[in-house]
């Protein structure tokens, strides 16, 4: 018959496996510099760690998507820069062209200039980013403008759609990042439509018609102010872009700093477990050797 070990060895070797167990524990947290690298290493944390990499995961995201936006954000808030001086200068010429001493082919010259003015209006409003017409709403391959000055209403209608575009925060709100060209350039109010005060300041200038370029420079007066309006509508969203890049940036640290607390080794603590259990284990093993051996003909009855 086979005899069983007797409960000293027994329990030895159970000490002994449990000893390796830890050894070979510390030896990967200093291989790897973490104390989790596996669910057996810590099942009751295992939950909690995922969870936190998934949030950290969703926020990376979110900071991507944030990055991207700002760009076309920031695009758009320079094309209305520009846009104001555009129309500044299209008022520069219009008091010009109201100066009783201006002759009618002055005028003409003038009105050659806003000619000028009113194509680079409708560039600014095909702004693109990465191919992306960012005033064309959610119709962003598709240009929102084009032009023919042949015509004594050269703008063609808005050829965009509407916007849909909103941005997640890290915070987990949404906000709205972006306006259409119809509403900035085009907008159905006469005394707000950029595109329609420059074109009647063109069309009145060519026509030597005193009362119409006065009525046009009221007219790019009033879209002038709605133009800054739009202008700080883009400022005010830069703002939101920046403190919520700011934000997820900090959260991201915060998200790391938890997974790091989770599954990062404490080094000087594996180091003194990987010593303790191997000299726990020299101490076993000479305590094994000094037990009396046993051979197989003990086993076999």
């Amino acid at each position: 018959m086979i005899r069983r070990l007797d409960a000293a060895t027994d329990a030895l070797l159970t000490d002994l496996a449990e000893i390796t167990r830890r050894v070979e524990m510390a030896q990967r947290e200093l291989g790897t510099g973490r104390r989790v690298n596996r669910p057996s290493d810590a099942p009751d944390e295992i939950s909690r760690l995922l969870q936190v990499r998934s949030e950290l995961a969703q926020t990376e995201q979110i900071r991507s998507n944030l990055g991207r936006v700002k760009t076309e954000v920031d695009t758009a808030e320079q094309a209305l820069q520009d846009a104001v001086r555009v129309l500044d200068r299209a008022a520069v010429l219009g008091a010009q062209g109201v100066n009783g001493t201006t002759t009618p082919e002055q005028r003409r010259m003038i009105a050659e200039e806003v000619e000028t003015l009113l194509t680079q209006m409708v560039g600014l409003a095909r702004s693109r980013v990465e191919a992306r017409y960012i005033f064309s709403g959610d119709a962003d391959s598709q240009a929102p403008y084009t032009i023919d000055l042949s015509l004594d209403d050269p703008v063609s209608d808005y050829l965009g759609g509407p916007t849909s575009r909103e941005i997640q925060h890290p915070a987990g709100t949404t906000f709205p990042v972006a306006r259409t060209a119809e509403e900035i350039f085009d907008n159905s109010d006469p005394q707000k439509n950029v595109f329609q005060s420059i074109n009647n300041l063109r069309l009145a200038l060519r026509n030597n018609d005193d009362t119409a370029i006065g009525a046009a420079l009221e007219q790019i007066e009033s879209a002038s102010s709605y133009l800054n309006e739009q202008l700080a509508y883009y400022g005010a969203v830069q703002n939101q872009v920046t403190q919520a890049l700011d934000f997820a940036h900090k959260h991201e640290l915060r998200l790391k700093s938890r997974i790091s607390a989770i599954q990062d080794a404490d080094i000087a603590e594996a180091i003194l477990e990987l010593n303790q259990a191997t000299y726990q284990r020299e101490v076993a093993l000479a305590s094994k050797s000094r037990v009396q051996k046993i051979s197989l003909f003990d086993f076999l009855g």
